[in-house]
């Protein structure tokens, strides 16, 4: 047995519990077996029959086997009989759940046919790393000036991002929180993208080898003291530190079936753990002293809460979504002006929507008696409250065309259109998670801290030697 038949074994064998234990309606039970039946047949498709690699199936599978199946099973499973809600307080109904389900299955046909329409119409062969620029020393050494002065005049917030209670409000704006995290932190990763594409396609040793090695290394450190565990969430993390794994070490996760593990066994399994863990109210040491504790909490309160929680709160926002509509109306694109303009500060545009999410919120807090408005929204939904159905339909297409694009930039052979794709593959848990406001716009200012910003330095210094040479 192949790992990817055996992977297909294991997915089918770990969701016969999580139906067989499902007590609710039968009209409910089967609208969500319809759905597993259509992701079980995409993962069919992606291991067995895909031939192009592509990280992004693979996170679009796990995405909605956990969000859109296993947590909202678990999570209607928990409910109480007297209080009736969601864990969003949104009211519980079968009617709901089933026209939910509904629009969720008609995003995953829609972006299904999509991307196999779009894919069939292109040739994706791995293309062979491009040569590097002669100039790639003088870029490298440029790049780690700008990353040291990056870090040393920003080291102050560092250390208040450290001191700050996760519950605090940043004292800087979002704005500037945007620059500085999403786009000038990510500039080491464009660069350390760049120093082991040099070193890559080098076999002899040299002085310049040397020289980039050192200042690979630098820039990683670097990378790593920016984006760090004490001043950033595990969702901004984790895009980063697996695309690293990807860039150093590609035979763990360079096939379909791999990346289909690899992102199984860290969301399915690794993430709740952790969320189960960080609810355990004993020290560090106290754990390590006694390690029995943690084997008596999991056996009472066991993994399966961690997906009761708000972290896997996107299938009742969705719901919640579609009751926003049902009293207020379709956005018809309104909404999407907050993701598209986010660039915009509010400060000139006064009338500047609020994302999808904080509006959903809101209507939960006014509606519901719920406690805050800031929560997840799923793509799904936000198609769904600009033009209802159409909506979802568009947006399923525009997903789909997007991942092709970037498809194509992850056999390019361009480090920088590499890494920055396979980043937006892991990215993608998030940006379906939503809401699509932050989404989008951490990922373009990370396009331009990766991308942008080090072929600009390479354009102007390659210009800049090219001409004196012309000159001379």
């Amino acid at each position: 047995m192949n790992l990817r038949t055996f992977l297909i074994f294991v997915y089918l064998v770990t969701s016969i519990p999580l139906f067989l234990f499902f007590y609710t309606d039968i009209s409910v039970w089967l609208s969500f077996f319809v759905n597993y039946l259509f992701i079980t047949a995409i993962t069919y498709y992606h291991l067995e029959v895909e031939k192009t690699y592509s990280p992004f199936l693979s996170a679009y599978i796990v995405f909605n086997f956990l969000f859109f199946i296993v947590a909202p099973i678990i999570q209607i499973n928990a409910i109480d009989p007297e209080v009736n809600t969601f864990i969003n307080f949104f009211p519980y109904s079968s009617n709901v759940v089933i026209y939910t389900n509904a629009v969720i299955l008609f995003f995953n046909i829609i972006f299904f046919l999509s991307y196999v329409h779009f894919k069939s119409k292109r040739v994706f062969i791995k293309a062979l790393p491009k040569s590097p620029s002669p100039f790639t020393p003088i870029i490298a050494i440029t790049l780690v000036i700008i990353c040291a002065v990056i870090l040393i005049t920003n080291f102050g917030f560092l250390i208040n991002e450290i001191e700050r209670a996760n519950w605090m409000k940043p004292d800087t704006s979002v704005g500037s929180l945007l620059i500085r995290k999403k786009v000038l932190f990510l500039v080491p990763l464009g660069g350390v993208a760049i120093c082991f594409s040099y070193l890559r396609s080098k076999v002899k040793l040299s002085r310049n080898s040397i020289i980039i090695f050192g200042v690979m290394l630098i820039m990683l450190f670097i990378l790593l003291v920016l984006k760090n565990p004490l001043t950033e969430k595990r969702n901004a993390l984790g895009p980063i530190y697996i695309s690293l794994i990807y860039l150093f070490f590609p035979k763990i996760i360079n096939k379909n079936a791999k990346s289909f593990l690899f992102l199984f066994i860290s969301m399915i399994i690794a993430f709740p753990l952790i969320s189960a863990l960080t609810h355990l109210r004993i020290t560090f040491q106290e754990m390590i002293e006694h390690p029995e504790e943690i084997v008596e909490y999991l056996q009472k309160e066991g993994i399966l809460r961690a997906f009761s929680t708000l972290h896997y709160d996107a299938y009742a926002n969705i719901i919640a979504t579609v009751d926003y509509v049902k009293l207020n109306g379709l956005e018809y694109g309104h909404q999407l002006l907050s993701s598209l303009l986010f660039f915009i500060p509010r400060g000139i545009w006064e009338g500047k929507p609020y994302s999808t999410g904080q509006v959903v919120g809101d209507h939960l807090i006014e509606e519901y008696g719920f406690r805050f408005n800031n929560i997840s929204n799923p793509i799904v939904s936000e198609g769904y409250i600009n033009f209802g159905w159409v909506g979802v339909f568009l947006m399923a297409i525009a997903l789909s065309f997007a991942i092709i694009k970037l498809m194509q930039w992850l056999n390019s052979g361009d480090a920088l259109k590499e890494i920055i794709s396979f980043y937006f593959a892991i990215h993608l848990l998030f940006l379906l998670r939503g809401d699509f406001t932050n989404g989008y716009a951490y990922f373009i200012g990370t396009l331009l801290g990766v991308v942008v910003i080090p072929k600009i330095i390479e354009k102007c210094i390659t210009f800049s030697f090219s001409k004196s040479k012309t000159s001379s």
